[in-house]
């Protein structure tokens, strides 16, 4: 049964909301992405994702709790239901992706990748190419800006300690997904540049240039990935027992737990704490208790 428009709706509505940014001329000029990203990624045979956003500042330098707890669930989600998945991250962010994933129960592939390795990428490219990726997925991925630095919400450049995987989000035959919240991240070049400035501080210098096929901009990034799951849920009912037992608001809590002891901080706050951009367990246990009521109605009727 394909999934009803109301109901993908219902789904971006709880998932794409401005919580602060100024982002929502972004939502708004992104209506309907959420449900077609969805739709598009229900017809995947193999998923590569790329996240991990890393942190610099004086009193901490640390990757952000913000996308690799939604990569986690995604990509588990998503090998469970037998799509072939790998995930693709720098060395600075890798061992908090590896801690998401443990805690997640994907046993999945990890292509590492230095930050100045750019042979590393080009065989990054030529595996994924290999193994026929059919979608790939950026999760809270910091990308180009205009003058070619990823730069955060705060304008610094942040490549000492990112690797240009946008090459590799953008190098194959592969449909593109986005997933951002603040206009910085891989996708977000689908907006005009001129959207981004007026809406977001710093928007002129960190608006990211590569674009995509489907950009979410969620009011979190790790909401962008849950209700992709939700989106999933509806399109593959044969899936949606699996993607039930990811989505939930114990996994998020217990991934989040998981790489905050393996290093991560919150993105917003620079702490070493169990939050995401500000909010803690609850906030997302309330999101993640409003999508499973939205995705999975049929299914208890």
């Amino acid at each position: 049964m394909w999934p009803r428009k109301s109901e993908l709706d219902a789904i971006e509505a709880v998932v794409c909301r401005d919580v602060g940014r100024k982002t929502q001329p972004l939502i708004d000029a992104t209506r309907g992405e959420l449900s077609a990203a969805a739709q598009s990624l229900a017809q995947a045979t193999s998923v590569g994702l790329i996240t991990g956003f890393f942190v610099p500042r004086a009193e901490v330098a640390a990757p952000e709790t913000d996308g690799p707890v939604g990569a986690a669930l995604l990509a588990s989600g998503l090998d469970a239901c037998g799509v072939p998945v790998r995930i693709a991250v720098d060395s600075p962010c890798a061992e908090v992706v590896r801690a998401a994933l443990r805690e997640a129960g994907g046993n999945l592939l990890v292509d590492e990748v230095g930050v100045q390795d750019r042979p590393g990428i080009e065989r990054v490219i030529d595996s994924w190419r290999a193994a026929a990726v059919s979608h790939v997925v950026a999760i809270e991925r910091c990308g180009p800006s205009c003058d070619g630095r990823p730069r955060n919400m705060r304008g610094v450049d942040v490549s000492p300690w990112t690797a240009p995987l946008d090459d590799l989000f953008s190098a194959g035959p592969w449909t593109r997904i986005g997933v951002g919240d603040g206009g910085n991240e891989l996708g977000m070049g689908k907006l005009p540049v001129d959207l981004i400035a007026a809406a977001v501080p710093n928007g002129e210098r960190i608006a990211c240039m590569t674009g995509c096929d489907h950009l979410v901009v969620a009011g979190v990034s790790n909401w962008g990935a849950y209700g992709l799951m939700a989106g999933l849920a509806l399109a593959r009912p044969g899936w949606s027992p699996v993607l039930a037992k990811y989505l939930t608001a114990q996994l998020d809590r217990g991934v989040t737990r998981a790489i905050v002891e393996a290093g991560a901080v919150d993105g917003v706050s620079g702490r070493r704490e169990n939050t995401v951009d500000g909010f803690d367990a609850e906030v997302h246990a309330t999101l993640i208790d409003g999508l499973r009521r939205i995705a999975w109605a049929r299914a208890a009727d």
